[in-house]
């Protein structure tokens, strides 16, 4: 039997496939769908490197397609996918397909936001779907797409354990004073707090971290977590002492459609000047701001790096600024700094806005190997900075899904429910 994972989102759908042998094993297989809403496309990798799946899937409106809006496309057939429900119907379906039928014993979620309440994975039931629910304002870019996965899982797999696991989780343990905003009190009280969100992908760079530098693991470190979504989070002794992201998935740094840190007073002016309601500002802050907002040219830093277009140069340079800045709060909460650790898509693919993030940064003793670092530290066993310097630098790759996995099997052998 095998433990699923399912990681969905608005524009991907993220799964792979665990041994339920009670190790920390690595993926039989793992895949993704790519691209929803524009031009989507299957890609599923089996354990030993070998890609099984390389499969362009129609886009919206294309006439060629066989199957009906909706429906779970069946194996082999071309198929459309447009959102995240066609993506699940896709995946779920064609599983037997790729797993040669092994049968699935239970299946982990990401869930982005777990609120005051989840502060460990939980077992997924009526009452904590209700839960789940109530906190879809707080990350209206994630959490529906979570909670969809969740149902689409139950009514392809009906009886099977499910289980979430938190991005929040991992930061619950933070003091007061990386917790709180200046507002009244009651209002803390009510759970508006700095939350902090990558939890997963953080608990494991941590894990990958005590492996690598010892030292560093159990001292100052810096956390980057730089893709579409971007945040900062600061570990001591392999534990989060602060994050950059605060009450929602909006906060710290310019993400590729989020503007991260902003003066709310911007906010009070949209509203009275604009006539802005909660629905317009939604819109702008979670999908028109950022990188995409700055350049007017879309999110993707791959794309901004390649223009020669004056907005989209500023748009980089800007991420840049924000970032450096960043990572010096974070290093001031830390009380200096070990080691800086970059991971997710930009973090661990983009050796130009690595070197010039550490250009930047050199008073906190932070340097880079340039051959290291245009290998993405491949050849250095991670490590992209020179012997000398006082601060080490990394290049990780995260898995999400190796944590998911991981807690799933820990709930289910303890059998708790995580409240």
């Amino acid at each position: 039997m095998s433990l699923l994972t399912l990681n969905a989102g608005s524009s991907s759908l993220k799964f792979a496939l665990f041994p339920d042998d009670g190790d920390d094993a690595p993926a039989l297989l793992s895949g993704m769908i790519e691209g929803l809403g524009t031009r989507a496309r299957l890609l599923v990798t089996h354990t030993n490197g070998t890609q099984r799946v390389d499969e362009p899937l129609a886009p919206a409106g294309d006439t060629d397609s066989h199957e009906a809006r909706g429906r779970a496309p069946s194996a082999g057939a071309r198929s459309m996918v447009n959102d995240t429900d066609e993506a699940l119907a896709l995946v779920l379906a064609r599983l037997p397909e790729w797993t040669a039928g092994e049968a699935i014993r239970a299946i982990g979620h990401r869930v982005v936001h777990g609120g005051i309440r989840y502060t460990a994975p939980a077992l997924i039931d009526d009452r904590v779907l209700a839960d789940l629910n109530a906190l879809t304002a707080l990350a209206p870019l994630h959490q529906p797409f979570n909670l969809r996965a969740i149902a689409a899982a139950q009514r392809r797999f009906p009886g099977v354990p499910q289980v979430a696991c938190f991005d929040t989780a991992f930061h619950r343990g933070h003091a007061f004073v990386h917790d709180a905003f200046a507002l009244p009190r009651e209002l803390h009280e009510a759970g508006v707090r700095r939350y902090g969100f990558h939890g997963l992908s953080y608990e494991f760079i941590a894990g990958q971290l005590r492996a690598l530098d010892p030292a560093a693991h159990q001292g100052r470190v810096v956390v980057a977590h730089l893709g579409s979504g971007a945040s900062l989070c600061a570990l001591h002794e392999g534990r989060s002492l602060a994050s950059s992201m605060g009450f929602s998935a909006l906060d710290g740094l310019p993400m590729g459609t989020r503007p991260g840190q902003l003066d709310a007073g911007v906010l009070l002016w949209l509203m009275t000047e604009r006539q802005m309601d909660a629905a317009a500002l939604t819109d702008l802050l979670y999908r028109r701001s950022g990188l995409a907002g700055l350049s007017g040219m879309g999110g993707d830093m791959r794309t901004l790096q390649a223009s020669t277009e004056p907005a989209a140069r500023e748009a980089v340079d800007y991420f840049i600024a924000r970032l450096r800045e960043q990572i010096g709060a974070m290093a001031a909460a830390l009380g200096g700094i070990d080691a800086l650790v970059f991971t997710a898509g930009i973090g661990e693919h983009d050796p130009i806005i690595r070197a010039r993030t550490i250009a930047g940064l050199g008073f906190l003793g932070l340097a880079l190997d340039d051959e290291a670092n245009a290998g993405h530290g491949r050849t250095h066993g991670g490590r992209i900075s020179p012997p000398h310097a006082t601060a080490r630098v990394w290049v990780i790759p995260t898995s999400e899904e190796q944590v998911i996995a991981r807690h799933l099997r820990a709930v289910l052998d303890r059998g708790d429910d995580g409240h």
